[in-house]
């Protein structure tokens, strides 16, 4: 009689003993093969020290962990077991009712949805690991799919690396060709210009002759106190005189002559030589050091994009499931029963309130 008065418990009642029966006898059973993975890259060469690396560093491998999850539990990823593995016949023909893949023909999102319940990837931020979870109706098939997802993951993070590297080192590639034709165009003008004018180095020419001319300049002053010394207690038609003079006249000759050909005022004197020449060294200079720079960086690169080659470290390898571990049916049970009792509690209260406000 109460039960009639209280429907709500008796409806609790049913539903819990209609789950219970669900989970205990019709329920079939699922096995779970498990993995624990971790992306690392090979170590070339270390990369540089800083606290900007220190503090980049595991933010950089948790980003990379979340990259491979997502492509793990993409559309990308379930066309492809689809194409590798009979995926939708297993799960359509086997499983009770509710577990089962109902529509083996089900478009790509319904299947998509029906993949996210039996593949679970989960990113331990502690120990900076993902944690697969794959779950099938036959041992084997849990595993095989667990292999195949550990195979496509590192196949597509290497495929990114990859691919990204290719782009940058094809780009430096172009740069190095095209810095090395400016660099052979530099050293031809360089020589060409020295062929013409027939001088190895004008620079160290200039040099020579401005040092010719300030010793010449040296010897001139020398002679011309002596002159002066001589004039003080000898005539000016004296032998030794005539002598100091004919020096000094020479002497003065041979400094305009070497001014002359250092710096004429018209035609290729020597310092237009020269700083011409210097321009055209200098180009060369610049050409052969960004050469040397866009070399190092092209080779830079290419050790970079071995480093960013990730392999998938397994820390837990796919095991082959030995006995069901889903559903959890006790587990599953009890949850139910008290989340229906508490509903039916709170049933219960708004009915007592409801007739104490209507007596």
């Amino acid at each position: 009689m109460k039960l009639k008065i209280q429907p709500h418990w008796l409806i609790a009642l049913v539903a819990i003993t209609a789950v219970t029966l669900y989970w205990h006898l019709w329920a079939e059973d699922r096995y779970v093969s498990k993995a624990t993975v971790v992306l690392e890259s090979p170590q070339i060469a270390p990369p540089e020290l800083s606290f900007s690396s220190l503090m980049s560093g595991g933010t950089s491998g948790q980003k990379d962990l979340l990259l491979l999850r997502e492509h793990l539990l993409s559309v990308d990823m379930l066309k492809r077991i689809s194409k590798e593995m009979p995926f939708r016949e297993h799960y359509s023909q086997n499983g009770d009712w509710f577990a089962r893949l109902h529509n083996a023909e089900a478009p790509i999102e319904d299947l998509h949805d029906y993949y996210m319940k039996r593949v679970s990837v989960e990113l331990d931020d502690y120990a900076g690991v993902l944690n697969i979870k794959v779950q099938a109706f036959e041992p084997a098939f849990a595993k095989e799919l667990a292999d195949l997802l550990l195979e496509a993951g590192e196949a597509h993070m290497n495929e990114m690396g990859r691919r990204l590297a290719e782009e940058q080192v094809i780009f430096l590639e172009k740069q190095v060709k095209r810095l090395h034709s400016r660099l052979m165009e530099s050293r031809d003008d360089l020589l060409a210009y020295q062929n013409e004018e027939g001088l190895v180095a004008p620079t160290q020419t200039v040099e020579a002759l401005n040092q010719v001319v300030a010793s010449l300049e040296g010897e001139l002053s020398r002679l011309a106190a002596r002159q002066k010394a001589i004039a003080s207690y000898q005539s000016g038609q004296s032998a030794e005189m005539v002598q100091v003079k004919s020096e000094i006249d020479a002497l003065r000759e041979q400094i305009d002559l070497e001014k002359k050909r250092l710096a004429q005022a018209t035609g290729e004197s020597l310092n237009r030589v020269s700083a011409h020449y210097q321009t055209l060294e200098l180009q060369a200079e610049f050409a052969q050091e960004t050469y040397s720079s866009a070399i190092a960086a092209l080779e830079n690169t290419r050790i970079e994009a071995a480093r960013k080659l990730k392999q998938v470290s397994v820390l837990q390898s796919p095991l082959m499931p030995e006995y069901p571990v889903e559903p959890e049916r006790t587990y599953n049970s009890v949850v139910f029963a008290l989340i229906t009792l508490f509903l039916a509690v709170i049933v219960h209260m708004l009915i007592l309130i409801i007739r104490d406000h209507r007596d």
